[in-house]
């Protein structure tokens, strides 16, 4: 029995293994119908380790700690007497589910030696969410796609490999290439959520506004809400489409389908994108839902009871907008003292991009500038792609105009030479 990629796998059943590599390409490929597909091989052979540790990324990929750690340890359990590929591959998954990250990333990079297509043990290295993504390293991008190179030549045409190969040259500046591997892609699977995601910041990069929308009204019109990416996608619609000034979809688009309550999509990307998309709808001029800010508040102090890697980035986002001014201050406080105890992969950048929004949310325009110019070189250490982060370099042009330093922000956009999306940020035409 082998999987898609040609890996022995330890089951006697064809049930079993053929509905393992459905859950798998499913994940890989960030569509719906994961859960059915490893329950499934679980029934068919209740003693086959490896959809137990799916299960146990797919627990973990949804915040559920207690139900990953169960499922990651029937998969060490089951894969004693399997194959050295297996009981690695499981390990890995393992020590994900642990917290224990650098010692993941670093069994991932001696794994792949000898086993480089064991596509889903690499996954978790990939993307901008990813072992190498949440490192808090500034080289992060470059290591990324320095450790995907070399892999190309294993896995050929392979529809998930060319989706992550592109995102990680889209990452580094090759936006071109990076398109011509997602269309690739999309050609083998239209289906993939990954490879229509990974397109449009092919096209985001470019400032294409009107290609990506053309693409997405007709892409989403077919994909699940159940997808893991269901938030996500939807996100970048509502950027595209408030790039094009047609805000008022923009904002139907996020309130359907991006706001807590209206996805089932992973807590992170809910509370991430919800708080970017507001305040970058307000960068733009329009006017504030508080109500809607109060929605994502309460969902960030349900879900997130401790500090997490690029949740902090945006908490003071809500606190700021809110005017909750003693959990802003404890908030600072806390970022500080844990990032000087080098307890968070970012350090104190969490806490200096607060300290900014609060600047710029009181109208202190020369502090929110002072905080940001020197930390935007260093915002790379938080996790996200380029268009994530573009919450902060557009906060910061927006303070540029309000200082009514119009050269500075000139000289900023000039500065960036890589890309060229589209900037909706009030006022910055005319400066």
């Amino acid at each position: 029995m082998n999987d898609r990629y040609g890996l022995e796998l330890s089951t006697s059943s064809a049930s079993a293994r053929d509905s393992y590599v459905e859950g798998i390409d499913r994940m890989l490929s960030a569509e719906a119908g994961v859960e059915e597909c490893l329950s499934a091989a679980i029934a068919a052979d209740p003693d086959f380790a490896l959809p137990h540790a799916a299960f146990a990324r797919h627990h973990q990929l949804y915040v559920r700690p207690a139900e990953a750690r169960a499922s990651a340890e029937t998969a060490v359990r089951l894969s004693h007497g399997t194959t050295p590929r297996e009981q690695q591959h499981v390990e890995i998954v393992r020590l994900l589910v642990a917290g224990q990250v650098p010692q993941a990333l670093d069994l991932i990079r001696q794994h792949i030696i000898d086993y480089p297509r064991d596509a889903f043990a690499l996954a978790p290295a990939c993307g901008v969410f990813g072992a190498i993504g949440f490192s808090g390293r500034i080289g992060r991008e470059a290591e990324l796609l320095a450790l995907l190179e070399p892999l190309a030549t294993h896995y050929g045409d392979d529809w998930w490999f060319a989706t992550v190969h592109a995102f990680a040259l889209i990452e580094t500046g090759q936006w071109d290439r990076g398109r011509q591997l997602a269309e690739h892609a999309l050609g083998q699977r239209p289906s993939t959520p990954h490879g229509a995601h990974t397109l449009v910041h092919a096209l985001f990069e470019a400032g294409a506004d009107d290609e990506a929308v053309d693409f997405l009204d007709g892409w989403l019109a077919e994909s699940s809400r159940a997808s893991v990416l269901h938030c996500h996608i939807w996100w970048h619609y509502a950027l595209v489409l408030m790039a094009v000034s047609r805000h008022d979809d923009a904002w139907q688009a996020f309130r359907d389908n991006c706001l807590p309550g209206a996805t089932t999509s992973p807590p992170i990307t809910v509370f991430s994108d919800s708080s970017s998309f507001m305040w970058r709808s307000e960068l733009a001029g329009k006017p504030r839902d508080r109500d809607a800010w109060q929605r994502v508040r309460e969902f960030y102090e349900e879900r997130f009871p401790q500090p997490m890697v690029f949740v902090d980035a945006h908490v003071g986002l809500v606190y700021a907008v809110l005017g909750e001014t003693a959990q802003l201050q404890a908030c600072i406080a806390q970022l500080q003292e844990l990032g000087e105890a080098a307890q968070l992969p970012a350090g104190t950048t969490g806490a200096s991009l607060t300290r900014a929004y609060a600047a710029f949310e009181n109208g202190d325009w020369a502090t929110a500038i002072d905080v940001l110019e020197p930390l935007i070189p260093q915002v790379v250490r938080i996790g996200g792609s380029r268009a994530q982060r573009d919450l902060m370099t557009n906060t910061l042009l927006a303070a540029y105009v309000k200082a009514d330093r119009p050269d500075d922000a000139r000289a900023f956009l000039e500065r960036v030479t890589d890309r060229q999306p589209s900037r909706p940020v009030q006022g910055l035409v005319a400066a």
